[in-house]
C-alpha cells in the first residue's frame, strides 16, 4: 500500500499480485490493480481487474463505479449502462450512479430514458449541481432545449460563477435560435474563464448567426489558438473568412483542417464551395467528388457536385439507388438528391425526367417551410401605398457625399443580376460586393411610434433617414475602402427602391428583367440557401412574380427620371456591348472595354451563378423553358392569363 501511495505503480502492482497469488479472489487487491492499470493508461486491463473485483464482491460500490467509468472511457456504453444499473439496484440513493448512467444512456441514443434517470437523481438531491447539469444535458439530447434552459438557470441561481452552466445555457439558447441571449451566456462563461476554447468557438457561431461576421472571426481565431489540434476550429475560422470575402485565407485554412482530419467531408465540401466562388472550378469539382466518396449518403454533397458540372451515368445511378432507400434518409437528404438529379438529367438532355425530379424536390422542400403568401403579397401593396409619387418626386431630405454612391442591381432571383454585377465589377473603379443583407436589416430596424416598415417611413425624421444611409455606406466602405462605386446585387432590394431613393439619393438602380417563365422555372430549379419561400410551388411562384411585376411598374411611375434603368436579359445577350454601355452611362461611368471580358475578371462570386459568370456570354438560357413543353403549362397559363407574353 505504501508503494501505491508513493506513486511507485509497478512496485505496487507486484505487491498486489503477490496477494492474489495467495487469495485469487481478493476484492481489494483486484480493485487496486485495476486502478494501477488505469493510471498506467491500460484501460482494457483495468476493466478486467475491476470486473473481477465486482465478481468477487457484487456489492463493491467503488469497483462498480470505476468499472463503469472505464467502460465509458473505452466507449463501451452499453456495458456501462448495465454496470450502473447494477450499482443503483444495490444503492438506490447513489449520488454517483445516476449521472453516469444518464451519460451512457445518451451515448447509446436512449435520451428519454436518460431524462427519466436524471429526473429521479434530482428528486433524490434537488440542489446537487452535477445532477442538475446532467439532467440539462439529457434534456438537450432529448431535443427539449427549453426545459434545459430552465435547468441551467436554476444551477446559476445556486452558483452564478459556474462556467460550465453559462456555457451549457448558451448552447441550449443557440439550439432555440435565441442567439442574442446565447451570446450573453457565452460571454459570461468567458468572463470567468477567458481560456474556454469551446465558449469562444460557440460564441463565434452565435455571432455569425446574427451576421456579425467580424466579431465572430475574432472568437473563432481565439478558439483555434487555444486548441490548434482541432480541425473543426480551422474549419470555423475558414467559414468566417469566407463570410467576409477573405477567400484565399479560407481556402488555406480549409486545407489545413483537411490535413488534420482527411475524412472530414464537411470541410472538403466547404473547400469546394469556396473554390467555386474563387473561380477554381476544376479543383472545386475534385473536392465535391471527395466529399461524395467520404459521405455518399449526404444529399447536399451530391447536389454540389451536380451543380459544378455534368455528372456521368454512374453517378446518376448512384443517386437513384440512394433515393430507393428513402426511408433511411432524412427529408433534407432526399430533397437535395431530387434537385441534384434534376440538374443531372437536365445536363444529360432528358428534360422530362429532370422536371419530374424538380417537382418532387420542390414538394419536399415546401413541406418544411412556413410561407405566409397573403402577408408577402400584402407587403407589396403596403409599399406602394407608402412610396407615392409625391414622396418619390419631392427633393431628397438627405444628401450624401459623392464618395458614397452605391449601385443597386435588383430583380427576381435567376434573372441575370449576377451577370450585370460581373460586368460592372470588371470596371476599374467599381467593386462588386455581392448580395449584401445590410439594407433589409436596416429597414427591418426602422420603427417610429410603433409603426413597422414601410409605414414608419411616413413619420421618420430626415436625420433618421440620413443615419440609415450613412450606416449603409459605412458597410460599403468596409467592403471596399478605395472603390469609387460599390455594387449591391441583392435581388430582393427591388422592394426597397423607395427607401433607397430617400436615404441614398445618390444611388443608381439597375433592374434586370427576364422572360417570366424562364425566370420562374430557373427559380424552381434551385434549392436556395436564402429565404426565397415563394419559390417551391409553381402557383405561389407565379403569383409572387406577378406581384413583383406590379411593384416594378409602380416604381417606374413614381421615380424621377435617371434613377432606375431597366435592362432586359435577352437584350443583353443579343447586344452585349450596347447594353453594357447603357449600364455604365446610367451609373456615370466612362466606357471601359474590360467590361466585355467580364468572364475573365478575378473576383469572388458568392451566388448560384458563380460558375456561369466564369464563361463567355451564352444564349442557351434564353427560352430554356420550352424544353419542358406541357410540363410547364400550369405556370405558363397562370402568367399569360395576366397579360405576360
Amino acid at each position: 500500500m505504501r508503494a501505491l501511495a508513493d506513486g511507485r505503480l509497478e512496485v505496487a502492482a507486484q505487491e498486489f499480485s503477490a496477494v492474489l497469488a495467495q487469495t485469487p479472489d481478493h476484492p481489494e487487491a483486484l480493485f487496486n490493480l485495476g486502478n494501477i492499470q488505469a493510471r498506467l493508461g491500460r484501460p482494457e486491463s483495468a476493466v478486467r481487474y475491476f470486473a473481477l473485483a465486482v465478481a468477487a464482491r457484487p456489492t463493491f460500490d467503488l469497483a462498480l463505479i470505476n468499472l463503469g467509468v472505464t467502460l465509458q472511457w473505452l466507449g463501451r456504453h452499453l456495458e456501462a449502462v448495465r454496470c450502473f444499473h447494477h450499482l443503483i439496484a444495490w444503492q438506490p440513493a447513489s449520488p454517483v450512479g445516476y449521472p453516469h448512467l444518464g451519460r451512457s444512456l445518451i451515448a447509446i441514443g436512449n435520451n428519454s430514458a436518460a431524462v427519466r434517470v436524471m429526473d429521479h437523481a434530482v428528486v433524490l438531491e434537488p440542489v446537487a449541481i452535477p445532477n442538475l447539469m446532467a439532467l440539462g444535458h439529457a434534456l438537450e439530447a432529448d431535443r427539449r432545449p427549453e426545459s434545459a434552459v430552465d435547468l441551467y438557470r436554476r444551477v446559476l441561481a445556486c452558483d452564478p460563477t459556474l462556467v460550465q452552466a453559462h456555457f451549457a445555457l448558451g448552447n441550449a439558447l443557440s439550439a432555440l435560435g435565441r442567439h442574442d441571449q446565447a451570446i450573453r451566456s457565452y460571454r459570461a462563461a468567458l468572463r470567468f474563464d477567458p481560456g474556454h476554447a469551446d465558449a469562444h468557438n460557440n460564441l463565434g457561431a452565435a455571432l455569425r448567426a446574427l451576421d456579425q461576421g467580424d466579431q465572430a472571426l475574432g472568437h473563432f481565431i481565439a478558439a483555434l489558438i487555444l486548441k490548434p489540434e482541432l480541425s473543426t476550429h480551422y474549419n470555423n475560422v475558414a467559414n468566417a473568412f469566407q463570410a467576409v470575402d477573405r477567400t484565399g485565407d479560407a481556402i488555406r485554412l480549409y486545407r489545413r483542417a483537411i490535413t488534420l482530419a482527411p475524412g472530414d467531408a464537411v470541410a472538403i465540401n466547404n473547400l469546394g464551395v469556396t473554390l467555386t466562388w474563387d473561380g477554381q472550378l476544376t479543383e472545386a469539382r475534385d473536392a465535391f467528388r471527395q466529399a461524395v466518396a467520404l459521405a455518399p449518403r449526404r444529399g447536399h454533397f451530391h447536389r454540389m457536385l451536380a451543380e459544378a458540372g455534368p455528372v456521368d451515368e454512374a453517378h446518376r445511378q448512384q443517386m437513384e439507388q440512394l433515393l430507393q432507400q428513402a426511408a433511411d434518409l432524412t427529408t433534407g437528404d432526399r430533397t437535395e438528391l431530387q434537385f441534384a438529379l434534376a440538374k443531372a438529367y437536365g445536363d444529360a438532355g432528358d428534360p422530362v425526367r429532370s422536371f419530374q425530379h424538380l417537382l418532387e424536390g420542390n414538394r419536399l422542400k415546401r413541406q418544411t417551410i412556413v410561407y405566409d403568401e397573403s402577408a408577402a403579397l400584402a407587403l407589396f401593396e403596403r409599399i406602394r401605398a407608402v412610396f407615392t409619387a409625391d414622396r418619390m418626386t419631392a427633393p431628397p431630405m438627405v444628401a450624401l457625399g459623392d464618395t458614397a454612391r452605391p449601385i443597386f442591381v435588383v430583380g427576381m432571383p435567376r434573372s441575370g443580376t449576377t451577370l450585370v454585377e460581373q460586368i460592372l465589377a470588371s470596371h476599374p473603379t467599381v467593386f462588386g460586393a455581392g448580395e449584401l443583407t445590410d439594407l433589409p436589416t436596416l429597414a427591418g430596424r426602422l420603427g417610429c411610434h410603433g409603426m413597422p416598415f414601410p409605414e414608419a417611413v411616413t413619420v421618420l425624421p430626415a436625420d433618421q433617414l440620413a443615419r440609415l444611409g450613412e450606416a449603409y455606406c459605412q458597410r460599403l466602405r468596409a467592403c471596399a475602402p478605395t472603390a469609387r462605386h460599390v455594387v449591391d446585387k441583392l435581388p430582393a432590394n427591388f422592394q426597397l427602391i423607395g427607401l433607397i431613393r430617400l436615404a441614398l439619393p445618390g444611388a443608381r438602380i439597375i433592374h434586370i428583367e427576364r422572360d417570366p417563365v424562364d425566370t420562374c422555372l430557373s427559380c424552381f430549379s434551385r434549392l436556395f440557401t436564402g429565404p426565397q419561400l415563394y419559390a417551391y410551388d409553381l402557383a405561389e411562384l407565379g403569383r409572387y412574380f406577378l406581384a413583383y411585376q406590379t411593384l416594378m411598374a409602380h416604381w417606374r411611375r413614381v421615380l424621377p427620371a435617371g434613377i432606375l434603368l431597366d435592362v432586359r436579359y435577352e437584350d443583353l445577350v443579343d447586344d452585349m456591348e450596347g447594353n453594357a454601355r447603357r449600364i455604365l452611362a446610367h451609373c456615370g461611368l466612362p466606357w471601359d472595354a474590360g467590361c466585355l471580358a467580364f468572364h475573365s475578371t478575378n473576383r469572388t462570386v458568392r451566388t448560384a451563378s458563380a460558375a456561369q459568370v466564369r464563361q463567355p456570354l451564352y444564349r442557351h438560357a434564353v427560352g430554356r423553358w420550352h424544353v419542358y413543353g406541357d410540363l410547364a403549362r400550369p405556370l405558363v397559363d397562370a402568367l399569360h392569363r395576366d397579360g405576360n407574353q
